[in-house]
């Protein structure tokens, strides 16, 4: 029996069948995970890609190097040629390919360049392979009427059945796959029972906030910010994130007290009202409509306004009250599960195979202050009073009128991000971003999102995970200790609401004497303060001291129950309702108007003034007052030689004035608002004796 032509043994190898068919699976696959639409399907295929091209690479080496070995003495051809671009264009697939998985599977990110590498090296494998194949057989169909050529076509016709039988079969394995996966079924619906307050057509209302398809959005499909700090991706993120005040928007002690208030007075469903700002997780699962007091079982309560509400919102209005659209995003294969041993298939499915993600968490939008606007902008209408419309707080605004607002300006502009999103030098994968003017893709920076601003009361409340530093961090914000680089050049250093002391420079014992405070919105973008007026407090302390330290006056103090003294100086509002009656307790649902306000516009200045009379003579009283009684203690005369009043004004804040928090918590709770002091001046005015001859 004659040996069959090396042609023939050649084309009826195993092995070559076996490397061709696993080579065009890769191939085809993955020109579908590059050119069709994100879906299980092409999740399962980058799988099957993935662990086929593994298995390949072997079996492909040892082929390419034997069929290197048969053909390396010939002349050189255009097939040699081909071929030998073929094998350069497999090795570089195969190479890219295997990096890209390290990638995936231990880093936090692929390489777009490997990436982009690997898409070419396809396109090129199928140019250069089709290139040399095809000449070979139409060679050989040409020749065919030759005995030995007809073997020869037979044997590559059986190579290219056996080729495509395993192409079928392992695309036929991605099909089983994808029939056997089972996705979490989405409850997009509203309970059966689901009170349309303001009509079908607005189930979302009071709040403007709404979705895409205007029906609810599964809770989970709107929460599991946790997993974007576990896979290790987002970890730097996550950990600023997790003690901010987005993350516990919901589960804000005082907000709750409020929001029982509230449904216990108008019904439960009003306090969709609050929900698209601060509970926007359990009002788009359509949870608020049964009443439920601390949601501490739904994963709103404990993520608030988390990672994908806000990175899903594709449209806002700069109206306010929450008018934003938010979309559901298609999650990858298992992130839904409750069983999390496939976590790491999702976190490298995300990895490998990004671009969904990106597309639908990366946009442009939330670079804006309009962005913000949604939110932090906030009116009465008659649907919530009963009686009219009435402007809450607006930061917004407050920025866009003010002198930080420079449009077409980036170099002189200052937006929200550029202030409560500082830059921070990052190991993320979502690290640089070419949209900002002064920024590059690669410049090794994300931004903050611990959004620090005014509240450093509530994650020590709360018992955050690292609230103390949150906490710390919030109040050097507020004093305008901390530096943000990218903007230094356009703003003064100091605090960013100083206070400055002016004052007599010297005053006659037993004269009148007059101090004024002034206080300048330095830096803050916005109005200072800002926020909720009826419950913020920033007031003005004076402390006035003799040269011994004893007491000659004060203003501002607080008392042992931790309530500010009548008469002191304060930045506040004090809003009321249709009757004239105060608004106190943060219900704002019955507010109409304000009878007092008093803020600070970006860039102005406010002057609190004082008088006192300077003592002709001082009294000493011991410090320990309980032991000594007042007729015990020794009366001075101010002698001629030049004595001293220290004067010390100090400007405090606290998120929370105690009567609200009495009125939610209960006196005998003992809580108390964190008091920070943002800025202090102090000075020495001399004491004399005035004389005939002084003027």
């Amino acid at each position: 029996m004659s040996r069959p032509h090396p042609k023939v043994r050649e084309w009826r190898h195993v092995l070559l069948r076996f490397v061709a068919g696993m080579l065009l699976f890769e191939t085809f696959s993955g020109l579908s995970i590059y050119l069709l639409p994100f879906s299980i399907s092409n999740q399962m295929m980058v799988l099957t890609h993935t662990l086929v091209g593994l298995v390949f690479i072997l079996p492909f080496a040892w082929y390419q190097l034997r069929h290197w070995r048969i053909y390396r003495q010939m002349k050189m051809t255009h097939l040699k040629l081909t071929g030998y671009l073929a094998m350069v264009a497999t090795l570089t697939a195969a190479v890219t390919g295997v990096v890209l998985t390290i990638q995936a599977v231990w880093q936090t990110r692929i390489g777009y360049t490997w990436d982009t590498v690997h898409i070419v090296a396809t396109f090129a494998l199928l140019v250069t392979v089709s290139a040399h194949i095809t000449p070979i057989v139409v060679r050989d169909l040409k020749a065919r009427s030759a005995a030995p050529m007809r073997a020869i076509i037979g044997a590559e016709a059986a190579f290219s059945g056996y080729a495509s039988a395993i192409v079928l079969g392992l695309f036929v394995l991605t099909a089983v796959l994808v029939f056997a996966y089972h996705p979490a079924v989405l409850d997009n619906k509203l309970p059966k029972d689901y009170h349309y307050l303001y009509g079908p057509d607005r189930p979302f209302a009071p709040s403007l906030a709404t979705t895409n398809t205007g029906q609810a959005f599964d809770s989970r499909t709107m929460s599991g910010s946790a997993s974007c700090g576990k896979a290790g991706c987002h970890e730097e993120i996550y950990k600023e994130w997790e003690t901010s005040a987005h993350r516990w928007s919901a589960m804000d002690v005082a907000f709750q007290k409020v929001q029982t208030v509230m449904a216990d007075q108008n019904g439960p469903e009003t306090t969709r009202y609050c929900g698209g700002c601060h509970d926007p997780i359990s009002l788009f699962s359509g949870e608020k409509n049964l009443f439920n007091n601390q949601l501490t079982n739904r994963s709103g309560y404990q993520e608030g306004i988390s990672c994908i509400v806000c990175h899903t919102i594709k449209k806002t209005d700069v109206k306010g009250n929450a008018n934003y659209v938010v979309t559901q995003p298609e999650r990858y294969l298992f992130a839904l599960d409750t069983d999390t041993t496939m976590a790491p298939v999702t976190d490298f499915l995300i990895r490998a195979y990004p671009r969904k993600h990106v597309e639908s968490l990366q946009h442009k939008l939330f670079k804006s202050p309009e962005f913000c606007a949604a939110c932090h902008k906030q009116f009465i209408d008659e649907e919530i009073n009963n009686v009219g419309w009435v402007q809450l707080q607006n930061q917004y605004d407050n920025w866009r009128k003010s002198r930080w607002n420079h449009p077409g300006n980036p170099t002189k502009t200052i937006e929200c991000r550029e202030c409560h999103m500082p830059l921070q030098n990052s190991f993320d994968p979502a690290s640089g971003d070419d949209l900002d003017y002064n920024r590059t893709k690669d410049d090794g920076k994300h931004r903050s999102h611990r959004f620090l601003a005014a509240n450093q009361f509530m994650p020590a409340a709360l018992k955050l995970p690292r609230a103390h530093e949150q906490v710390d961090l919030t109040e050097k914000w507020l004093q305008g200790k901390i530096e943000i680089p990218e903007i230094a050049d356009k703003w003064r250093t100091g605090p960013a609401v100083p206070i400055e002391l002016v004052a007599p420079r010297v005053v006659a014992p037993g004269e009148d004497v007059h101090l004024d405070a002034v206080i300048t919105n330095n830096k803050v973008g916005h109005d200072f303060p800002t926020g909720p007026l009826d419950i913020i407090q920033a007031w003005v302390e004076i402390t006035v001291k003799d040269q011994d330290g004893h007491v000659l006056f004060t203003s501002g103090q607080r008392d042992d129950r931790h309530f500010i003294e009548p008469g002191a100086f304060m930045f506040k509002a004090e809003p009321v309702d249709q009757y004239g009656k105060l608004i106190d307790r943060h219900n704002l649902w019955e507010m109409v108007g304000v009878r007092y306000r008093r803020a600070l516009f970006p860039g102005f200045a406010d002057k609190a003034s004082f008088s006192f009379a300077c003592p002709a003579s001082i009294v000493s009283v011991p410090t320990d007052t309980a032991k000594v009684s007042l007729d015990k203690s020794v009366k001075l005369r101010v002698p001629d030689e030049v004595t001293e009043l220290h004067v010390k004004a100090r400007l405090l804040y606290r998120k929370a004035d105690q009567y609200l928090l009495n009125f939610l918590f209960g006196e005998d709770a003992g809580i108390t608002a964190t008091v920070t002091e943002i800025s202090e001046d102090e000075i020495m005015i001399p004491v004399r004796e005035r004389s005939p001859s002084t003027d």
